[in-house]
């Protein structure tokens, strides 16, 4: 999933911006599961986690939006030996995502020709980075994968970045063994990620409440990492 966000707002929007907020959350979460169904129809390799998440499906005979789903509320309860906590956009990401991901699966067509698998990779990436930018600048808490690598983090002492990359080798090399696709698409979205999410992070900030304003709510969590 990428890289730490580098400028989090330090002014977070207030109260009268929850509407645009909820909007952008469950939109960036329903995207992301609709890009990722994208990534996995063009068969060109997937992002980490959801190598690991279609190797179970392999295994278990389950959907893989059903497998992210249980995949995400297991690591949700690695949440509380971590002390960490939860938020609507983490409980949410566990859900919206599996499901927006087997729906639009459901309603893709096959591609069998590399003319059209390119461009649904493609797509993917550079919707999975609209989606990214979407839901983490809602400010309502980072998905449960994300949750992990930064309760890793401070429990351990070790580098955000240290702990992203055991963990990501980890998930691909398990879900390989599995069954899950790894290939170029998975390159092109290691590489890609990075600098679409922080470009969509940009893009969809929720401006800050005018100075001065009664009440501003907490900001962007502190350290938000971007997903993969």
């Amino acid at each position: 999933m990428s890289t730490r966000s580098e400028s989090a707002p330090s002014e977070a929007p207030g109260p009268g911006r929850l509407p645009r907020r909820l909007v952008q959350l469950y939109a960036g979460l329903a995207l992301y599961g609709a890009s990722s169904a994208l990534l996995v129809e063009s068969g060109l390799g997937l992002e980490p986690w959801n190598v690991l998440h279609q190797g179970l499906a392999e295994l278990t005979g389950l959907t893989i939006g059903a497998v992210s789903i249980v995949v995400g509320a297991a690591v949700l309860l690695l949440w509380i030996p971590l002390r960490q906590r939860p938020g609507l956009g983490t409980v949410s990401n566990v859900f919206v995502v599996g499901l927006a991901m087997d729906g639009t699966l459901a309603l893709l067509p096959d591609a069998h020709a590399l003319a059209v698998r390119i461009p649904l990779l493609v797509a993917g990436v550079v919707l999975n980075g609209a989606a990214t930018g979407l839901y983490i600048s809602a400010s309502f808490g980072p998905g449960p994968r994300d949750g992990l690598m930064t309760g890793l983090h401070r429990r351990t002492g070790r580098s955000v970045r240290l702990v992203r990359t055991v963990l990501e080798l980890t998930v691909v090399t398990t879900g390989f063994a599995l069954g899950g696709t790894v290939g170029v698409g998975t390159v092109l979205y290691a590489v890609a990620i990075g600098p679409l999410a922080q470009l969509f992070l940009r893009v969809f900030a929720a401006r800050p409440e005018p100075v001065g304003s009664a009440v501003v709510a907490p900001g962007q969590p502190e350290g938000a990492i971007l997903p993969g």
